[in-house]
């Protein structure tokens, strides 16, 4: 950003599904002005120019990179064209904010956040649900031992579509939860274990569920799919002191905090004679402000411009997630195997314990074989479309 402009003048790349709330959130900020829009699609162009007029549009994001009076973009395309467009765009001078995930592989995260640091821009990826009021306010409840030692994490997100063409239901739905499980947690999980079913595509799975193993024993477990009658958005928690339950659809009763547990006796009868005691008490509604979570983001990234420190999720963040996703893509090939997450770039660790059906030896990406001790992305495309 120019030295003599308190406002910072953003572009949005792809303008499908979620870019234009990216205009809507900058253009009602104070401190950013929302100066052009690019997707390929005229249709999507067409409802930017009509409900925000004043915006420029293009089919062309090159012209946004080549704005000089533009300091930052947004990027909202698929998640394979990520990588190709955040590089020029900060080879552009710009700052960059990125929809989840960063990218489909650790390796292409890590380089973009070594060439943003190089030429000192941001660099944030959209992990929306850090913003959330509801699991802030749940981590700071696990932070301060409320619920005690956490067994395991269970999430669902399922609705009827959208349904993508570019990546699987967990590399769209589940990067959310996998990004709430780090954070929740503060570290990364050290394997993981995933299946899925393609239903409507040939090659891309519509309903995934993965289970996350953690350094301590805990478990974090996610069901994603778009083919579902029902909405749903929830996480529980199971801790040996309390129980959570966060339900981003419910209006009125976003966390709640069950004073429920398990308790041994201090004593027993006999070697061998294990009884439990089950613990049921009150039910804890916190009082929590509901902010929009874009809202939130679009200020920490706007604060991380104008400050120098970092607001939220960057490179780091983005690439321990793109880790999980690429270790689950080959668990899932091996039939459910739990996969090790090597923290070597570019590295996941080989299956372990496959089952007696697993794909041996191969890794199908896209229709595209690979080993299986590396998981290797589909090449950036020269042109994208908005997601």
């Amino acid at each position: 950003m120019s030295a003599n402009r308190s406002v910072v003048n953003v572009g949005v790349i792809g303008c499908g599904h979620w870019g234009p709330n990216h205009v809507r959130v900058f253009s009602e900020q104070d401190r950013s002005h929302v100066v052009a829009c690019a997707d390929l699609k005229l249709a999507h162009l067409d409802r930017i120019k009509q409900r925000f007029p004043g915006v420029h549009t293009t089919n062309d994001y090159k012209e946004i990179l080549a704005d000089n009076s533009i300091d930052a973009v947004i990027i909202a395309t698929p998640t394979k064209t990520h990588a190709a467009i955040a590089r020029e765009a900060i080879l552009a001078g710009k700052h960059v904010l990125v929809e989840k995930p960063l990218c489909p592989s650790a390796d292409e995260a890590e380089a973009l956040g070594r060439l943003a640091d190089a030429h000192e821009r941001v660099l944030m990826v959209g992990h929306v649900f850090v913003f959330n009021a509801g699991i802030i306010e749940l981590r700071n409840r696990i932070i301060a031992k409320e619920l005690g030692k956490i067994h395991y994490f269970d999430a669902v997100r399922t609705n009827l579509g959208p349904i993508r063409g570019d990546v699987n239901a967990l590399y769209d739905l589940g990067t959310h939860d996998i990004t709430i499980f780090n954070y929740l947690m503060n570290e990364e999980p050290v394997a993981v274990s995933a299946t899925g079913r393609c239903i409507t595509q040939a090659d891309i799975e519509d309903v995934c569920f993965a289970t996350l193993h953690y350094a301590d024993g805990t478990l974090g477990h996610i069901h994603v799919s778009w083919l579902n009658p029902r909405k749903v958005r929830t996480l529980t928690v199971i801790g040996d002191n309390k129980m959570a339950h966060w339900d981003d659809v419910d209006p009125n009763d976003m966390l709640r905090l069950y004073d429920k547990g398990v308790q041994e006796p201090p004593y027993y009868d006999s070697f061998g004679e294990f009884n439990y005691l089950l613990r049921n008490a009150d039910v804890q509604l916190p009082a929590i402000h509901r902010t929009e979570p874009l809202i939130s983001q679009a200020t920490a990234f706007l604060d991380w411009i104008t400050t120098g420190q970092q607001q939220g999720p960057g490179a780091k963040e983005g690439a321990a997630v793109a880790r999980v996703l690429e270790a689950a893509t080959l668990s899932m090939a091996n039939g459910g195997a739990k996969c090790p997450i090597s923290h070597t770039p570019g590295r996941v660790g080989p299956v372990v314990s496959a089952p007696m059906d697993a794909v041996a030896a191969r890794t199908w990406v896209r229709g595209t074989e690979a080993d299986t001790t590396t998981c290797t992305t589909m090449p950036a495309p020269t042109h994208y479309v908005s997601e």
